[in-house]
């Protein structure tokens, strides 16, 4: 694009030279001052527990509608049916259809990028860094579940295995994507992203779970127990109805074990389906998992009711209610249940061999039957004895058409004194099409339902908002979070809150000053979804009327600090709460702190600022008056006006010095726009004036926005190789998105 440039050779090199004497762009990140902080007062709120989760609240909308999904026989979509061409009956009767579209998962495919190899380095160029979607982007929410408690050693493999390769080539552009383990607890819900580096640091921490129901295979072995071995060992006293009922205990027991990890399970999805309720776009769970039964063995050897179906349906109901299709993949593929030759087989009689044999059976298909079970309910799909899990997902992810039809219901639908459960089927008036749909809902009593919003306390309020799976928009906050290596080495994260001060209350005061304040409260969470750390300030801004419109323009950028203990991935979450109006804000955003030890070429976070052409001219000119600028301000906002400048810097750490102490370093700019590259700069080597501290190398460059250039999201990225290092240690890259506004 002709409109975007870089800053040629002689432009940068005199930014460089001048950065330190006069113009210096922050990299070395100080501790910011919140603007007109000489007026702020601060105290810490006291912790409080976050609002238990109670039972969903009833429906109330005069509309239902249903996602009903139209297959032909070999499974593809049927995009052409009518709205006379289905029927749709509560508890039997015929309702008249108010509402019908069509809603499509056919969608532009995401451009491929290429690793280029380059003759000066020799290095693989690193891919470019992913878009966050505005919400008007967002086409699909998908939540992977992966169901540690439940899953062997085996599907473990397996299902890692398809996570990755659903992130690397099967999820697309406006896909918002949650990676859930059920045994990691749902303390703090990792929040649904675009971010491919927070999708695979959840998925490194998916591991087998030796306390769980899944063994090391994911079919049991025929082990006999202590009677049968007495037995064949020639104890007379040991009869085959000993055996037979101390192996109804023992099921019995083994039941009752995996129910209990089953119930957990259930409870994550029921977390993660309620936090789904609000989010935009498609939204549907795919749960990987080794099955759960729906009927157990109590100790007289009878087969009744698992105590999961009231749990279950509960799951359903609340699935049905906020618009999430939930999808099972049994995580064992398809599996060999005859005799294996790990099977230990102490008995020659074939009735006994047999019964062992179809235990076996009966036991794989009971627990598919519960995924089969969860999935039905709520208009998936259960894929079972599919090998290639990622050929399941691909099914899914086609499942994605469907039709949306909507009805009036009676005025005694939600009466639970009426009845208790409203029962829907659909039926489509085409020859040889397969019809999904959700199986219906209860009516939910709502004494145990949880408080409002407006029943909380001012605290309870931001947790909510901080630990919520969505961002709270009342208040416009813009985040960005950045890495960096203080003079002791040791690294930190400093966040960077722009706050839209324009939806702040302020209140006029007798001296005519203006007065806000807000709360804030910011965590760090593990990839794990531990919190890490926390804080929490009260502000109170005194605003002279001088200023007032400029700060109601401009802003506030408020910034909290973390020290890092160990490198590692984190998500930074902050919600703020107008004290006077009430209103509520809240963002996130992901990082990975490496490790600084392991001597490997790092970079910090990118720090930018926006320039006129006439400002970054005066940058030249050494009797021109200093230039008052806030970078700070401009990273936190990452807002560019067209026909400006922006610069970038960073800092450079673990770069190899030759014999005179000098490193060989050359940096290259790339410029994204949807996912395609728009502009790549030339190789250019490090300058090495002015530098003091070669642990903490400095580098800038400048690219110019031209006042033709199309206004919308873009992503900066700048790449440093070493040429002293060897192999992957060579190169290393830092990006950060930024949009182009008009003038």
């Amino acid at each position: 694009m002709s409109s975007l440039r870089l800053c040629n050779k002689d432009e940068a090199v005199g930014i460089r030279l001048r950065s330190y004497a006069r113009y210096s762009l922050g990299v070395s990140m100080p501790i910011l001052c919140l603007a007109f902080c000489a007026y702020a007062q601060q105290a810490t709120p006291a912790r409080t527990p976050p609002p238990s989760d109670g039972e969903v609240v009833k429906i109330s909308t005069n509309l239902i509608r249903i996602d009903v999904s139209v297959t032909d026989a070999k499974g593809k979509p049927v995009t052409d049916l009518k709205q006379n061409e289905f029927e749709i009956f509560e508890n039997g009767e015929k309702q008249k259809i108010t509402s019908f579209s069509f809603v499509s998962s056919a969608r532009n495919a995401t451009p491929e990028f290429k690793p280029v190899e380059r003759k000066e380095d020799r290095v693989a160029t690193p891919p470019p860094p992913t878009r966050t979607p505005g919400p008007a982007d967002i086409r699909r929410t998908i939540a992977l579940l992966v169901d540690d408690l439940s899953l062997s050693f085996e599907s473990v493999y397996y299902t890692k295995r398809a996570l990755k390769k659903f992130v690397d080539e099967q999820m697309q552009e406006g896909d918002l994507v949650a990676i859930v383990r059920t045994g990691a607890g749902v303390g703090a819900l990792q929040q649904f992203t675009s971010d491919k580096r927070i999708l695979y640091a959840a998925i490194d921490r998916v591991k087998w779970n030796p306390m769980g129901s899944g063994g090391d295979s994911a079919i049991e072995r025929f082990i006999p127990i202590p009677l049968e071995v007495l037995q064949n060992a020639g104890d007379t006293t040991v009869s085959d109805e000993d055996i037979k009922a101390e192996k109804d205990r023992m099921q019995a027991e083994s039941d009752m074990r995996n129910n209990r990890f089953a119930s957990g399970t259930l409870g994550t999805i029921s977390y993660v389906v309620n936090g789904m309720t609000e989010l935009p776009g498609r939204k549907f769970a795919v749960l990987f998992s080794d099955g759960f039964r729906l009927t157990v063995t109590d100790r007289t050897g009878d087969q009744v009711p698992s105590e999961l179906l009231g749990p279950l349906r509960y799951l359903i109901d609340l699935a049905n209610r906020s618009s999430v299709v939930i999808y099972t993949m049994d995580a064992r593929g398809l599996q060999h249940t005859g005799l294996m030759a790990a099977d230990w087989v102490n008995t020659k009689n074939p009735t006994v061999y047999e019964s062992k044999l179809e235990g076996r059976r009966q036991s794989f298909s009971d627990t598919q039957a519960g995924l089969s079970y969860l999935a039905e309910g709520t208009g998936g799909i259960a894929i079972k004895n599919q090998n290639d899990l990622n050929l399941g997902l691909d099914r899914i992810l086609t499942d994605q058409s469907y039709y949306l039809v909507g009805y009036e219901p009676a005025g005694d639908t939600f009466n639970p004194a009426t009845r208790r459960f409203n029962a829907i089927s659909v039926k489509v008036n085409r020859k040889d099409v397969n019809v999904r749909y959700r199986s219906g809902f209860f009516n939910v009593v709502d004494s145990k339902r949880a408080p409002v919003a407006d029943n909380l306390t001012p605290v309870q309020q931001l947790e909510k908002a901080l630990f919520s799976p969505i961002a709270v928009n009342e208040i416009a906050l813009r985040l960005n979070t950045l890495f960096g290596s203080d003079a002791t080495n040791a690294a930190f994260v400093r966040s960077l809150l722009h706050i839209d001060a324009a939806k702040l209350k302020f209140v006029d005061q007798p001296d005519g000053n203006k007065k806000a304040a807000f709360s804030v409260l910011a965590a760090s969470f593990g990839d794990n979804g531990a919190l890490v750390d926390q804080i929490g300030k009260t502000y109170t801004l005194t605003i002279p009327p001088a200023v007032y419109s400029k700060v109601l323009t401009d802003g506030i950028v408020y910034h909290f600090k973390f020290p890092i203990k160990k490198p590692g991935a984190f998500q930074y979450r902050v919600a703020i709460r107008d004290t006077e109006g009430g209103s509520i804000g809240s963002a996130s955003q992901f990082i990975e702190v490496p490790d600084l030890v392991n001597e490997r070429l790092t970079l910090s976070s990118l720090v930018i600022e926006n320039l006129t052409v006439d400002q970054y001219k005066q940058t030249f000119d050494l009797m021109a008056p200093l230039i008052q600028t806030n970078p700070m301000s401009d990273t936190a906002v990452r807002r560019i006006r067209t026909a400006s400048v922006v610069r970038w810097g960073l800092e450079m750490y673990n770069a190899k010095l030759d014999s005179s102490s000098r490193p060989n370093l050359s940096t290259r700019t790339r410029v994204f726009r949807d996912g395609k590259l728009i502009m790549e700069g030339q190789p250019k080597p490090f300058d090495l004036a002015g530098q003091t501290d070669l642990k903490h190398l400095k580098t800038f460059g400048a690219i110019s926005i031209g006042g033709g250039m199309d206004p919308g999201d873009y992503i900066l990225q700048v790449i440093v190789t070493d040429g002293l290092a060897k192999g992957k240690n060579q190169i290393a890259s830092q990006y950060i998105q930024f949009e182009v506004v008009d003038r």
